[in-house]
């Protein structure tokens, strides 16, 4: 799997454009039309950037590829990506219309709060899509048109506005599920879980072979976060219905998928980038997980 693209060079690759002159905002952020996209289309390897993305799809048909699921997206929706996850984008018609807009967390430091990586849209495990009605489209185009006036204007504070712009695409988003806001914890237990959760989704993606997943028990997690094991057992337990093994074990099992789907990596070199000292051991436990061997899978 190749290192996070940056956003200079997304620039450069696929719109040929230097960096090299441009002021310190316009590195970190850039807006397009999606019809501009494709028509210098290059293809788009499935990779974590170092840069969040919003998409307005206005119409055509999409898939996205994101972590281990496929997102299939008709009509008008609005998708959030965030640099902890990696994902590919494969248009299925060739009328797809809409725009996007990628910027670096820099480019929001000291501006607004929540931080970025605490609003739901980027939390990792959340629902990156948000199915639009026709009017809900035209409100949200209206924003893009406004950033991409902007990126062109000579105005002096523009990048202010273009912030102001994207902020109010994200809020348009959690407006449209409001359920799914800041999550308030209710006690100690729930606190600890979800800080475990977020311990355990930081040691993904893998991104190369020779970079191995470290924290894969209970106990490793329980003196990474200085608590005994049994009281981290039994909140994660209390708290989701589940095992603290049984979220390792399904969260390896979800990257050995993205791995063998997205990677030319061996079976071998895919074990042992998960913590498996021997590939029958890992070809063991991902059968155990999900009843394919890793070669009768990588075959789907």
């Amino acid at each position: 799997m190749p290192q996070p693209e940056s956003l200079p060079e997304f620039n450069q690759q696929h719109f040929q454009e230097s960096p090299d002159n441009r002021s310190i905002d316009r590195r970190q952020v850039n807006v397009f039309r999606l019809e501009e996209a494709l028509a210098r289309a290059r293809p788009v390897h499935y990779s974590r950037r170092d840069f969040y993305k919003i998409t307005l799809l206005s119409r055509g048909h999409n898939v996205y590829h994101y972590a281990d699921k496929s997102i299939e997206a008709s009509g008008p929706t609005l998708l959030f990506f965030n640099p902890q996850v990696p994902y590919t984008w494969q248009p299925l018609l060739e009328d797809t219309t809409g725009f996007f807009c990628l910027f670096r967390e820099e480019f929001f430091h000291g501006w607004g709060k929540p931080p970025l990586t605490e609003l739901p849209l980027f939390q990792p495990g959340s629902t990156p899509t948000y199915p639009l009605t026709a009017e809900q489209e035209g409100e949200v185009s209206a924003l893009f048109g406004k950033m991409l006036r902007e990126l062109d204007s000579d105005y002096f504070l523009k990048y202010d506005l273009i912030r102001h712009y994207a902020a109010e695409l994200m809020h348009y988003a959690l407006k449209l599920h409001p359920a799914e806001t800041f999550h308030q914890h209710p006690d100690a237990k729930s606190r600890l879980t979800a800080v475990f959760l977020e311990l355990l989704e930081r040691q993904f993606p893998i991104e190369s072979a020779a970079r191995r997943f470290a924290l894969r028990s209970a106990r490793d997690f329980a003196r990474q976060l200085a608590v005994h094991i049994n009281h981290l057992n039994h909140c994660v337990r209390d708290t989701t219905g589940k095992t603290t093994t049984d979220h390792i074990a399904a969260r390896l099992a979800s990257e050995a998928k993205a791995l063998l789907r997205h990677t030319d990596w061996n079976i071998a070199e895919i074990g042992y980038s998960l913590g498996f000292d021997e590939p029958a051991h890992f070809t063991y436990f991902f059968k155990k997980q999900t009843g394919l061997a890793p070669s009768a899978f990588r075959r789907l």
